[in-house]
């Protein structure tokens, strides 16, 4: 197994076109069209406490980062028709989307060897990535916690708690 190259700030975003939880495509480009910037994170799996918690920090904090300008995604490999269950168990209203070829984890680096453990495995690597309107990456953070991480970010970009 090999690490996956890591993206820094500056760097360009790689594109991507998913299917979200609703069954629509969804690309970079058309969440770049109004100007916002993407918080774009990359988790394990829908409906596993960490992830749940994590989509559920996204989500308490949505509004507070939509009147910031950004504009919030979570990708897991998890099929469409799970990410609706996720949704709608947990009232999330981030946007999920599906990757199940991994195609889309693996050009950001979020997919690769990890510590699970205290074990080498590979699997998804829990990251986080802030792409500036200009399409470019203005944040890259890998190995990221479940807990706590939103407020981590939110101090990240600045924003108030």
């Amino acid at each position: 197994m090999t690490d996956p190259a890591r993206l820094s700030p500056g760097d360009t975003a790689p594109a991507f076109e998913l299917t979200s939880d609703t069954g629509e495509a969804v690309s970079l480009s058309s969440l770049l069209e109004g100007g916002d910037k993407v918080i774009v994170y990359f988790y394990p799996a829908a409906m596993t406490p960490g992830c749940t918690k994590q989509a559920c920090d996204f989500t308490d904090s949505l509004d507070s980062l939509q009147a910031a300008g950004y504009t919030v995604v979570g990708i897991s490999r998890d099929a469409p028709a799970k990410l609706a269950k996720f949704r709608e168990r947990d009232g999330l209203t981030i946007t999920l989307l599906s990757d199940p070829e991994l195609a889309t984890h693996k050009a950001y680096g979020a997919f690769g060897e990890k510590k699970l453990y205290g074990k080498i495995v590979e699997g998804v690597i829990r990251s986080t990535f802030v792409v500036g309107a200009d399409g470019t990456l203005e944040l890259a953070q890998y190995n990221v916690k479940a807990t706590g991480h939103v407020a981590k970010l939110r101090r990240d970009l600045g924003l108030t708690a």
